[in-house]
């Protein structure tokens, strides 16, 4: 009788899996992190290049942080908020990353930077191709905590109909290889009230950037 029975994994695509439940154990301690993260780095709005302000509230940790403003995206070694370099990203993300990378068959996955976003009711995510890391074979693995979401997964095209996948906390999703510049997003997160983060969800996302 198998005492440890694997988690629920469910693929979008090739090269594209939903980990159900993988982080649950860790949520306490990686929300934890984040906490200390906000402190040295907070949380803030940014401006799209089009002035466009995010719903959604960033922050980061590891080598680099993306940031988005009139001059365009790209990722920066030092908050310009402080002038410091963003904090060291935790022992507990990078374990999580390779885990889960590893679990959705991308072997080796050394992330240096995450992005830590926080949702509070009806902010969002655009589709979008994350495409601003130098090497776009690395996979990227994105880690729910808190407050359910709709997750979009779209294809290679902008108008391919995307399809919703309900993410709840603790859940992960690892994409690369052939579905790595696939369209995703986030619906307008509902209202609600969650034991660990209130009312908002976070959302740590770990690429290989530099």
């Amino acid at each position: 009788m198998d005492l440890f029975p694997p988690l629920p994994e469910e693929t979008l695509d090739p090269g594209a899996v939903l980990l159900r439940g993988f982080a649950g154990n860790l949520e306490p301690a990686l929300l934890d992190c984040v906490s200390e993260i906000a402190k040295a780095a907070p949380f803030r709005n940014l401006v799209t290049p089009g002035g466009h302000v995010m719903s959604v509230a960033m922050t980061n940790c590891g080598a680099a942080g993306w940031m988005s403003d009139r001059r365009g995206y790209r990722y920066e070694a030092h908050d310009p908020l402080s002038g410091e370099a963003w904090p060291a990203m935790p022992k507990m993300f990078l374990d999580l990353a390779r885990r889960a990378a590893a679990v959705a068959g991308h072997e080796n996955f050394a992330p240096d930077v995450c992005l830590i976003n926080r949702y509070v009711p009806g902010a969002k995510m655009s589709l979008h191709i994350d495409h601003d890391e130098r090497d776009l074979r690395a996979p990227i693995v994105s880690v729910s905590l808190g407050l359910p979401a709709v997750f979009l997964w779209g294809g290679k095209a902008r108008g391919d109909k995307p399809r919703k996948v309900p993410v709840a906390s603790g859940d992960v999703v690892a994409w690369g290889g052939e579905s790595r510049r696939n369209y995703h997003g986030v619906l307008p997160l509902k209202a609600g009230e969650h034991p660990l983060t209130g009312a908002q969800r976070i959302n740590l996302t770990f690429r290989k950037a530099l």
